[in-house]
């Protein structure tokens, strides 16, 4: 019987903490967009990626925010008691759109050969495939 309770409160946590990861990062893009264009130059100057600097950084902020509101999304709907089947569908939905933009990120760290980046992107990745499998429990 509580373990029920407990997967629940595990999949409304980690919304949270996605929701939490992707809108910081996002804003924080957007708030500090010529700081994080100036390190993406920097980040990606020896590499293929130079040539795309602006559109690789307004693709990764979007799918950053855009992967925020569909978390902040199934957290409303997870509060909201009758409409529990979409809440999960939406939270799926947003932890597959965490993958991949973790996938994005974990690509470009790779690219510009900083492997200590990417190796912490493994653990959100790690993370967020979990919560994947956690909802086959649901």
């Amino acid at each position: 019987m509580w373990s029920l309770y407990i997967i629940d409160i595990a999949c409304f946590l980690l919304v949270i903490f996605f929701f939490i990861l992707f809108l910081q990062s996002g804003l924080d893009k957007v708030f500090n967009r010529d700081d994080n264009i100036s390190y993406f130059r920097s980040q990606f100057k020896d590499t293929y990626f130079s040539y795309f600097i602006l559109l690789l950084f307004w693709i990764i902020t979007l799918l950053e925010c855009f992967t925020a509101i569909v978390c902040l999304l199934s957290l409303l709907f997870l509060l909201s008691v009758k409409t529990i089947s979409l809440a999960y569908n939406l939270l799926a939905f947003g932890l597959i759109l965490s993958n991949i933009t973790i996938m994005c990120l974990f690509l470009g760290q790779r690219i510009a050969k900083d492997y200590a980046g990417a190796a912490s992107l493994a653990v959100y990745f790690l993370v967020s495939i979990l919560g994947l499998l956690l909802l086959n429990f649901i």
